[in-house]
């Protein structure tokens, strides 16, 4: 709570500022930083990735570093897969020097969606990392936007997190799968995740709220990734088009496991019937929630308006 009411203080102490964002036709370039949720190779919906769609959309080259698996930094929750910190950020700057990688900062726009591998799973929820917070991992997540803008960057999309008690791994009616084959508490695993994602969510707001007038010519949009979540959740009718009926609470590729771990007994849906549904897996969003995401950020990056955008700068 003193944390908090620092951070909020001094965010209210800031001269107040006019967001632009960016100019229609500027970005050509999409950068893009996170896990499997913005991997376009391992993808969470084994289909086609939303930033391959967003870059699409929106007619710019796109320069993916997301990789599955990922966390902010194995520094803080520990995970055998590329990080952003340990592995991405320095893959970038490392094609940056070379040469390999050319992009003009003004016509370049960033984008990091990370937080569900280090809230989840053998991280945060199950206590795999002692001594390591929340607040730990949500300034690493808004130190993203530092880095890149020390190494010349100007313009960020920060993607926030889903309310991952909606998908199955975390909601109060789980079973075992793929992803945790063991006895939990459904109940406390669903309550607990709203609450880490709410307040982690809100941390990163505060903190780049704050840090946004301290970075002269920098454009940040906060994507509320939470609400556009929570809302296709509540009206599937307006995004999901499949020809099945309609599910949210399910998934195409839905698995259960024998606790303990063992042969998976799965139910597959194929075709366009995938399309009706919000989740691929017990964890990954869908392909056609993928479109829905890449139709917003494409808006996002072409200087139009996205509901679900905000620039705070």
């Amino acid at each position: 709570m003193v944390f908090l009411s620092l951070l909020l203080a001094a965010f209210l102490a800031l001269p107040s500022i006019h967001a632009v964002g960016v100019r229609p036709g500027q970005i050509k370039n999409l950068v893009t930083f996170g896990d499997s949720y913005t991997d376009i190779v391992v993808t969470g919906d084994e289909s086609v990735a939303w930033p391959v769609y967003a870059a699409g959309y929106a007619h710019v080259a796109l320069h993916p570093f997301a990789r599955a698996g990922a966390t902010c930094s194995n520094n803080l929750t520990f995970r055998p897969f590329p990080p952003v910190f340990e592995s991405q950020l320095p893959l970038y700057f490392t094609e940056q020097a070379n040469g390999s990688l050319h992009l003009p900062a003004d016509e370049t726009i960033y984008t990091l969606w990370i937080g569900t591998n280090d809230l989840g799973v053998s991280a945060l929820l199950t206590g795999s990392d002692p001594g390591v917070s929340l607040v730990d991992v949500t300034e690493c997540m808004v130190n993203w936007v530092k880095v890149l803008y020390e190494g010349g960057a100007r313009n960020f999309i920060f993607q926030n997190m889903i309310p991952l008690e909606l998908t199955i791994l975390y909601s109060a009616t789980s079973y075992p799968n793929k992803y945790w084959a063991f006895e939990r508490n459904t109940t406390e695993w669903s309550i607990l995740m709203t609450e880490m994602t709410r307040s982690g969510n809100k941390l990163t707001q505060l903190m780049l709220q704050a840090l946004a007038p301290t970075l002269p010519e920098a454009h940040i949009a906060l994507f509320d990734s939470h609400a556009l979540f929570q809302d296709m959740f509540d009206h599937p009718a307006l995004y999901l088009n499949g020809t099945a009926p309609l599910n949210v609470t399910g998934a195409w590729d839905a698995c259960v496991s024998p606790l303990g771990g063992g042969i998976l007994d799965c139910t597959i849906a194929n075709g366009t019937d995938r399309d009706s549904f919000l989740w691929a897996d017990e964890l990954h969003p869908s392909e056609q929630s993928d479109r829905i995401v890449a139709r917003e950020i494409a808006l996002t990056l072409e200087g139009k308006n996205s509901r679900w955008a905000t620039w705070l700068s």
